[in-house]
């Protein structure tokens, strides 16, 4: 498949803190509309290469394009690519004075440039996407955690990205609130929304996953469909770890 034909590649992402050698040379290309799903134990650098590929944090080595446009490197343009490649928290990170539809609008207004009643008109409708249009004015405080979570999901898709990343996006919820935040994340993929999720859950990467990728010590140990990679893989230790979660000892 040549370079044309992939939306995202990453090549070769290095990044130390401190002494900690973090990643260490991680690649991958996606496909429009595929949803790939990494894997590990913590401490791997999952969260980290996904701050990476939207330049929250700076790689020591490596790149990342977007369509065939360097986002590495960018510079000023940097904000051009993170209206391209949205990003939905682990803590939500919605501002806790706004309504929840001033959340979703205030990207549009004074990134985008909308007009506030175009702004408010888009921000209504995202939210209706993910189920909460009828809590627009409530503010953060007010809302559980799952429904804060679907406002910050409508805050990123409401910038009409190519890309979304989910850094562990129902860690911080329970298992009801998980279920709702990861149907609209079915949803999406359901209807082409290119997305990379980190997760540990393995129910929702068996079931939307195009490909799972297993991480550990900074690289990409293996990779796959769900079916090769939990049925079929050769890896003893990616075995035991899924098998970890599987019983809930991860």
């Amino acid at each position: 498949m040549s370079d044309e034909e992939y939306i995202l590649r990453v090549e070769d992402i290095h990044k130390k803190y401190g002494n900690s050698e973090v990643l260490k040379g991680v690649s991958f290309n996606v496909k429009k509309g595929e949803t790939l799903v990494f894997i590990g134990p913590s401490g791997t650098g999952k969260s980290t290469l996904l701050r990476c590929i939207n330049q929250l944090t700076v790689p020591e080595q490596g790149n990342v394009y977007l369509r065939d446009e360097e986002v590495t490197n960018s510079g000023a343009g940097i904000n051009y690519f993170r209206q391209k490649i949205g990003m939905v928290f682990q803590n939500f990170c919605l501002f806790d004075h706004l309504s929840a539809v001033r959340n979703v609008e205030i990207a549009l207004i004074k990134v985008r440039g909308m007009k506030p009643e175009e702004a408010r008109e888009k921000a209504l409708y995202e939210l209706r996407q993910v189920g909460m249009e009828e809590w627009a004015e409530h503010y953060p405080a007010e809302l559980s955690g799952g429904q804060a979570q679907r406002v910050s999901i409508a805050r990123a898709l409401a910038m009409d990205p190519d890309v979304i990343l989910f850094d562990e996006p129902t860690s911080a919820l329970d298992p009801e609130l998980t279920r709702e935040v990861l149907e609209v994340m079915k949803k999406l993929a359901q209807a082409g929304m290119t997305m990379l999720v980190v997760t540990h859950e393995m129910g929702f990467a068996c079931n939307v996953a195009n490909r799972i990728l297993f991480m550990e010590n900074g690289k990409i140990v293996e990779e796959g469909s769900p079916t090769d990679l939990l049925e079929n893989n050769e890896s003893s230790r990616t075995r035991q770890f899924v098998g970890g979660l599987v019983m809930g000892e991860d």
